[in-house]
């Protein structure tokens, strides 16, 4: 009897595990967070190929590149190995920038002037008339214009990262028109990079 006592008195005593409480929709620190503490668990991450063509597969290898020289996690060409996938599109676009100018100046005057005299008699029948007219006129007209063009480059790119159960735990949208010493698409790579870099930092400085 006191052995059952006993064993109630535990069960009573017992605490039972916290549930885990989904975010509220439209909390979006609330959802950035879940997937951001996500984000540091990760160890190997599979580079999906990116739509959007010849220079989206360009862009991709950039990618792979980049995140390979963060550290932050393994790059795998495997998939079933991966702790998460990172997809997306890229377009590396050529197009040609015009620019027309066009400045002009014209100044203008005009003088005139006429007299006129009509005298006449009329029982003698003599009549007299007298005119005189002046015009003075002068213009001046310049105008100039200016046509360039110059061949561009635009990249932009979007991608995220989904966990195996299919829910996106990062995502990022980046675009370049060249950097300094490097061309779109590299900028656009390294800035993704960049990107991913802070976030993991700030996710590592969260509350557990």
């Amino acid at each position: 009897m006191v052995a059952v006592l006993i064993v109630m008195a535990l069960t009573a005593t017992e605490v039972e595990p916290r549930a885990v409480v989904a975010p509220a929709a439209g909390d979006h620190a609330a959802v950035e967070a879940v997937g951001l503490r996500q984000l540091v668990t990760l160890r190997r991450v599979f580079v999906d190929r990116f739509s959007g063509g010849e220079t989206a597969a360009q862009m991709r290898d950039m990618v792979i590149s980049a995140l390979q020289s963060s550290n932050l996690f393994v790059i795998t060409e495997n998939p079933e190995k991966a702790d998460a996938t990172l997809r997306g599109s890229a377009e590396d676009l050529v197009f040609t920038d015009v620019h027309t100018s066009s400045d002009s100046l014209n100044f203008h005057t005009n003088l005139s002037t006429n007299k006129g005299t009509d005298e006449s008699a009329l029982r003698g029948g003599t009549r007299s008339d007298s005119r005189s007219s002046q015009s003075t006129g002068l213009g001046a007209g310049e105008s100039e214009s200016m046509h360039s063009q110059e061949r561009r480059h635009e990249a932009n790119a979007t991608v995220r990262l989904v966990n195996k159960d299919g829910d996106v735990i990062w995502s990022t949208t980046q675009e370049s028109m060249g950097g300094k010493f490097r061309g779109s698409s590299a900028d656009v790579a390294d800035k993704i990079m960049k990107k991913l870099v802070e976030d993991y930092g700030r996710a590592k400085r969260m509350p557990r």
